[in-house]
């Protein structure tokens, strides 16, 4: 048998030992677990291991810079590792049944605990900013949280939702008018370069506004330092306030089918109004 203090709790059955997580060490375990990822995923000069496919010819095409190729590629190399590390800390990884299905990934420990994990991907526009990336919807399962509305379990059913961030710079010199031999592999130049990663809970890089247009989906922030260190507008006020304002959150068109007319707020400053307005109503009752 082999003991591993660093979790919560262990409990011995017919000599074996299973071990039972909490989402603080699941945290503290994932990020340790994702810092080696950079000099895994790079060579020595900073560039993406990742040159192109091959054909049974031998031929080797180079990759569009589409960050949904780019994306899957990397989902694609990373996922044996992230099984090789729920392995060995005594917990399962489940991939999603269907396609689209949230989370990307879900590690269960012995007891059936889960632990919900999304790659999220983006490319610098400059020094320290990216593209942008969102964090789900605010909508549907996220809102019935006791439901399996594109998942296989509920949302409620999980101790924690962690992304696992990974930042890259475009390569804008590629061209996919040309292939290459299997011999000519240390002439092709990577469509990505200069990884970052990071690791934090998803309601900690969030925003306050949609992902996008009129989409339904939770922006992120695209400041490189605020990804990193989790520090989006809602890490100082706490999951709680970052899930009310989520699952109440209306955008216009949302709004008027729903009966609300106009939405009651659209950013943190105006959510605080709208709770003051509601405790102002509540107080009367209690005059």
């Amino acid at each position: 048998m082999v003991y591993v203090p660093i979790f919560k709790k262990n409990v011995s059955l017919h000599n074996r030992i299973f071990f039972i997580m909490d989402k603080a060490t699941f945290f503290q375990l994932l990020s340790q677990e994702v810092s080696s990822y950079k000099s895994f995923l790079e060579t020595d000069d900073n560039e993406w291991i990742v040159k192109g496919f091959i054909d049974v010819n031998k031929t080797v095409y180079t990759i569009t810079c589409d960050t949904k190729v780019v994306s899957k590629i990397i989902e694609i190399i990373l996922i044996p590792k992230l099984n090789r590390f729920a392995e060995s800390n005594g917990l399962t990884l489940e991939l999603p049944s269907a396609q689209n299905y949230y989370p990307d990934l879900t590690f269960k420990d012995s007891e059936g605990h889960l632990f919900a994990v999304d790659f999220k991907t983006s490319y610098y526009t400059a020094d320290n900013r990216v593209n942008g990336l969102t964090l789900g919807s605010y909508w549907g399962y996220f809102r019935n949280r006791n439901t399996r509305m594109n998942m296989d379990y509920p949302y409620a059913a999980y101790q924690s939702h962690t992304v696992i961030g990974i930042l890259y710079s475009q390569n804008p010199n590629i061209s996919e008018k040309k292939s290459f031999s299997i011999d000519e592999l240390s002439e092709i130049d990577s469509v990505i370069q200069d990884f970052k990663f990071f690791v934090q809970p998803k309601w900690k890089i969030a925003l306050d506004r949609p992902g996008s247009g009129n989409t339904r989906n939770i922006g992120g922030a695209t400041d490189v330092d605020v990804l990193i260190n989790g520090k989006g507008p809602f890490s100082g006020l706490g999951e709680e306030v970052f899930d009310d304002y989520w699952m109440n959150y209306f955008n216009k068109v949302d709004a008027k089918m729903s009966g609300i007319e106009t939405p009651n707020y659209n950013n943190l400053r105006t959510y605080k109004e709208y709770l003051n307005r509601q405790q102002s109503l509540f107080s009367k009752f209690e005059e």
